[in-house]
C-alpha cells in the first residue's frame, strides 16, 4: 500500500487533488508509489522535468541534513534508509518511494510537505552551496557537472554552469528540444556543432542558437572548460 502524503495548501489545486487521489499503480510507465509517478500524475513535461525534481528534492535533503550536522550514515541509521539510497538522492540520482521519503522526514523532524516545499528554493537567491547539480548527460563519456544557477522552478529561465572535463563529448547523443539557447565560454575552449554549422568558443566568446536544431558541444582544450549558459523554452 502506498502510503498517503499530506499535501501543502500552497500547491495548485489540480496537483493537491490528483496527489490525493492517486492510487498504487503504474503511471506512464513509472513505478507506482515514487517520486516519478507524482510528477507524471501533475503532467510535468519530459524526463529531465522529472530528474531535476530529484534534483531539487536530493539538494533539499542534503542542506537540511546538514544543517543538524548529519553525516549520510547517521541519517541513515536514525531513518532505516539505506546508505546508498540516500547518497544516490542526494546526488540528483534515483527514485525514492514516499515510504523512504516518509522516514527521511521523520529523522530529520520535519514534515514531508515542510521538506517538499523547499524544491522551489528561495525564489530570488541561489547561494554556491545550495546549487542543484542537474543530471549527467546521457551518453557522455567524460560527463560534465551541471549546475543550476537560477532558482528552481521559478521562471522559464535556466542558468547553468557547466565544467567540462578533458576529453568530453556528446556527438554520439546530440540534444534537440524546444527553446533558445545563450553560451559563454568562461574558461578553455568549446566546440559547439549546431546542425552543419561547427564553431570553435575561446574565452569570453559567446554563442545563441535555436534548440530544436541537433546541437552538440566539445571540449577542445586540454584542461576543463567551464561554460555558463542560459535557456529558455521560447524559440523564434
Amino acid at each position: 500500500m502506498v502510503p498517503r502524503v499530506p499535501v501543502p495548501r500552497a500547491w495548485p489545486h489540480r496537483l493537491r487533488s490528483q496527489m490525493r487521489s492517486a492510487t498504487p499503480r503504474a503511471v506512464g510507465g513509472a513505478r507506482p508509489g515514487t517520486l516519478d509517478a507524482l510528477v507524471r500524475l501533475a503532467r510535468v513535461p519530459g524526463p529531465d522535468e522529472t530528474q531535476l525534481e530529484i534534483a531539487a528534492l536530493g539538494a533539499a535533503l542534503k542542506v537540511e541534513r546538514r544543517r543538524q550536522g548529519l553525516s549520510v550514515k547517521e541519517l541513515s541509521a536514525r531513518s532505516g534508509v539505506s546508505f546508498g539510497l540516500i547518497s544516490e538522492l542526494e546526488r540528483g540520482k534515483g527514485n525514492p518511494s514516499f515510504s523512504s521519503l516518509h522516514r527521511l522526514a521523520r529523522a530529520l523532524e520535519v514534515a514531508l510537505p515542510q521538506l517538499l516545499s523547499r524544491l522551489g528554493g528561495d525564489g530570488m537567491v541561489v547561494r554556491a552551496d545550495e546549487r542543484h547539480h542537474l543530471p549527467e548527460t546521457p551518453g557522455a563519456d567524460a560527463p560534465p557537472v551541471r549546475e543550476l544557477l537560477s532558482p528552481r522552478m521559478q521562471s522559464n529561465l535556466q542558468v547553468i554552469r557547466s565544467t567540462l572535463p578533458v576529453g568530453f563529448t556528446n556527438e554520439g547523443r546530440p540534444f534537440r528540444h524546444l527553446g533558445t539557447e545563450s553560451v559563454l565560454v568562461e574558461r578553455g575552449r568549446l566546440r559547439v556543432v549546431h546542425g552543419e554549422r561547427e564553431v570553435e568558443l575561446g574565452p569570453g566568446d559567446a554563442m545563441t542558437y535555436g534548440c530544436s536544431t541537433p546541437h552538440w558541444w566539445a571540449n577542445a582544450h586540454d584542461d576543463v572548460t567551464v561554460v555558463l549558459g542560459s535557456v529558455t523554452p521560447l524559440e523564434t
